[in-house]
């Protein structure tokens, strides 16, 4: 039986893998496919060791990037927003005033850093609580053999 763990994964799904392991290096912890608000799910949501919010948009391709425009609704759920793309990316078609990491299955690293925009304290406290509370359910689903995501 072939499940999210034992299927082939995406290129957008091999960066993001890469991306969270270098953020776990820096002290970051990240969740993929993180939902922070109903109608808004990004790549990954990473959070810092002094409770820093980044939101990384993990791209595959032109056409990825270019058939994704909802991507601006994200800002102001993080601190800090990042492109992830592989090294074969056009970067230049990305918007040069956010972050960019440039990325493969195992790892990553910041090519240009993305701007301080600080989320409000109560929405921060509200993300962090919705992050805590997302990681401990799959945490929770993996061990009982649920593999929802």
């Amino acid at each position: 039986m072939e499940d999210k763990f034992t299927k082939p994964r995406r290129p957008g799904q091999l960066i993001a893998r890469g991306v969270a392991r270098y953020l776990r290096s820096l002290g970051y912890v990240s969740l993929e496919e993180f939902i922070p608000i109903s109608g808004v799910r990004v790549d990954i949501m990473a959070l810092g060791p002094k409770g820093e919010l980044w939101i990384i948009e993990c791209k595959s391709s032109r056409a990825d990037f270019n058939s994704d425009n909802k991507w601006g609704n994200y800002l102001e759920w993080s601190d800090r927003f990042f492109w992830a793309v592989d090294e074969s990316f056009p970067t230049e078609i990305l918007p040069a005033e956010y972050g960019l990491i440039i990325a493969d299955a195992y790892d990553a690293d910041i090519r240009r850093s993305a701007p301080l925009h600080p989320v409000a304290t109560a929405r921060r406290k509200s993300l962090i609580h919705k992050f805590a509370t997302k990681a401990a359910e799959r945490l929770h689903n993996l061990r009982d053999g649920e593999f929802r995501i």
